[in-house]
């Protein structure tokens, strides 16, 4: 058992034991404009919100293209092969709910653009130099704007080659034309980050992309300072003693080389394109506490001795705009606890404005010779558990795209489970103000689903779909992305999803470059086919609610419906809360009912439905599937006004019964 299990089963047995769950409830404070399309604020209030659906949260994979890792699958490919490639990995990523993509344009000191610093990347056809046939780069911005997910261009600043022969690189190579600019380490050859000439290259090199193409970020992996190789030393004591003086000793000026390559490039990141947003993805342990006080408690590699890179301090200096750390060990590893690292992390972007995402390693998970708890599927989406705990972390990325593909023992389908069963916007970025509130023109149900159209001038659009037709809009149902159906750059939108016999109200948001949101839309009622227009929801805080003096109220669970729900211990005596709803006319209805789940509440909760002949009894177990819309079944209803739905507390199992809403459709 993980640690993060263990914690768990103590939580649960702790709530088993209490009087009554009263612990206070997660909130949101969600600012609403008008729907007049104003995008000043109209009210704020606080809101319940369910950690399982937040409302922003960056969600991507990395797509490494060294070695053909995850693409191109192979060199030689032609360019309609490699472009359906590719359209299938961002299409993996929309499946998988995420909202970006991290894309290695420059792995080996070439292009997946033509630069006119760099050659081809020979991963692409094979020859350096060799030309695509097309703009790869240009074609995946294109590709994944049209999915409206974000693209990251990711770079590695000082590779050459993953081998020492320089005469294997293309004639035309900067690193054969330069060879004062090069090293060999380790088998590899390197740019020597000492000098003021490479680092303006690499810098020029990027830019070029940055500035021809509609990038939304600008990424760098962990790769600086070659990784230590036993018994070899970094040759650039020419360069140290030409550039280091000031420096006490070779590593500080190392570090500083870096340091200038992050401060300098972010600079002209932002000074050409303000909404390109810079993130490194850093090796995960800055320091060990035992080296540093200020480093974690952790005793691993130090990323700061070993390859110079100063991340704690990118951060407190604001040189970056994100941080993505590779905290690519299980819980409870001995030398790198992953729920230590995460913890350290928080607390080193706390109150600096830089954004936190995890590097998430999807490739250990059920894979050969990995440690046992990799074989368990359920690690992956532990993490994930573990952010919950820490408001910093505001996303993953997960490596690589191969692996969330593979899905090895459904490691990454149990995370998408638990974690990604709504869209996400993206963590806004900056102070940009957000755009006008679209004008939602029309809803129209048809064959296919619901139709949307709109009119709005902004980047993209959220679409928004809440149950019933409800005279006025909820501001607490955007609040998280319970409601969220799809992001979209287009001004149209089909709901798929729709159920053809029930009644919803759709609205539309505004997103700006950055993610910035306008208030909601005016609502579009669209109501059920053949009838299907009537559906109620009885909230327990109803007056159509009733329950004895047994029955608790709280607010323990951010999974509740409304403002609280009710609880109440299992006695062997029926003493149900009643939900009452009036019934327009005799007839076919779906039931259905909404529970906060935990695993201390109670595995066969009785509902009974006071169906025409007599009661049907629906046993429940709440322990799981909470926070949503449970169907009981389809049920015939007598017209008229009555109690519709009980919860009854006359069960054997332990734990909590929980009476919260029922919602009743008619079919």
């Amino acid at each position: 058992m993980t640690p993060l299990r263990t914690l768990l089963v103590v939580l649960t047995l702790a709530l088993v034991g209490a009087v009554a769950p009263v612990s206070p409830l997660p909130a949101a404070s969600s600012t609403v404009a008008s729907s007049t399309g104003a995008s000043t604020a109209a009210s704020t209030v606080a809101c319940a919100t369910d950690p399982a659906t937040p409302k922003r949260q960056l969600r991507a994979m990395w797509i490494s293209s060294v070695a053909n890792i995850d693409w191109p699958s192979r060199t030689g490919l032609t360019a309609s092969a490699q472009q359906a490639e590719f359209r299938a990995w961002l299409d993996l990523a929309v499946a998988r709910r995420m909202n970006a993509v991290v894309v290695q344009v420059r792995p080996t000191a070439d292009a997946f653009w033509p630069s006119p610093h760099e050659p081809w990347s020979q991963w692409l056809t094979g020859t350096q130099g060799g030309d695509p046939g097309y703009d790869p780069l240009a074609f995946m911005v294109a590709e994944a704007h049209a999915r409206n997910l974000e693209l990251h261009a990711w770079f590695n600043p000082y590779r050459v080659a993953n081998h020492d022969d320089v005469n294997t690189l293309v004639a035309s190579h900067p690193a054969r034309r330069n060879p004062s600019w090069r090293f060999a380490y380790g088998g590899k050859l390197y740019y020597n980050p000492g000098l003021p000439a490479v680092r303006a290259f690499i810098q020029d090199a990027i830019m070029d992309a940055v500035t021809r193409y509609d990038l939304d970020g600008v990424h760098l992996d962990d790769y600086f300072y070659p990784y230590p190789v036993s018994g070899q030393t970094i040759p650039d004591s020419a360069a140290y003693n030409e550039y280091g003086g000031g420096f006490a000793n070779v590593h500080d000026w190392r570090r500083e080389n870096v340091n200038l390559l992050i401060r300098e490039l972010d600079q002209r990141i932002h000074q050409a394109k303000p909404h390109v947003s810079f993130g490194v993805s850093p090796f995960g342990i800055w320091r060990n506490a035992a080296t540093d006080p200020l480093g974690s408690a952790t005793s691993g590699l130090q990323s700061y001795d070993a390859i110079y890179a100063d991340s704690r301090r990118w951060v407190k200096e604001g040189w970056v705009d994100y941080v993505a750390p590779q905290i690519y060990w299980h819980i409870g590893h001995a030398a790198a606890d992953y729920a230590v690292l995460t913890a350290w992390w928080a607390q080193t972007v706390r109150g600096t404005g830089v954004q936190l995402v995890i590097g998430q390693a999807a490739y250990r998970a059920g894979a050969s010779g990995q440690d046992a708890a990799w074989q368990d599927p359920a690690e992956l989406s532990d993490h994930l558990h573990v952010n919950r705990r820490h408001p910093e972390v505001s996303g993953d990325i997960h490596f690589s795209a191969k692996d969330v593909k593979a899905n090895r023992i459904n490691a990454f389908g149990t995370l998408a489970a638990a974690h990604y069963t709504r869209p996400a916007l993206l963590p806004a970025r900056g102070t940009a103000a957000a755009p006008a509130a679209p004008v939602l023109g029309s809803a129209t149900r048809g064959s296919g689903g619901v139709a949307l159209t709109w009119q709005g001038q902004a980047t993209a659009y959220a679409v928004y779909r809440v149950d019933g037709t409800p005279s006025a809009a909820d501001p607490c149902a955007f609040a998280d992305a319970r409601n969220l159906l799809a992001t979209t750059r287009k001004t149209t939108f089909t709901d798929t999803t729709a159920a053809a016999t029930a009644a919803y109200t759709y609205y539309v948001t505004a997103l700006g470059r950055t993610h910035q949101e306008s208030g909601p839309s005016a609502g579009k009622a669209v109501p059920g086919s053949g009838g299907g227009a009537f559906s109620v929801v009885v909230d327990n805080a109803a007056a159509a609610f009733t329950a004895g003096p047994s029955w608790g109220t709280s607010t323990y669970s951010s999974q509740l419906h409304g403002t609280d729900y009710r609880f109440a211990e299992p006695v062997a005596a029926s003493d149900p809360a009643w939900f009452r709803a009036a019934i327009p006319s005799a007839g076919s209805y779906r039931v259905e009912v909404w529970y906060p789940a935990n695993a201390g509440y109670n595995s066969a909760t009785p509902y009974m439905v006071a169906a025409s002949g007599g009661n049907r009894t629906v046993t429940v177990d709440q322990r799981t599937g909470g926070g949503a819309w449970r169907a009981l079944g389809t049920f015939t209803l007598d017209a008229g006004t009555y109690n519709v739905v009980g919860v009854s507390r006359w069960t054997s199992a332990a734990g909590y019964v929980i009476a919260d809403a029922v919602r009743i459709t008619k079919v």
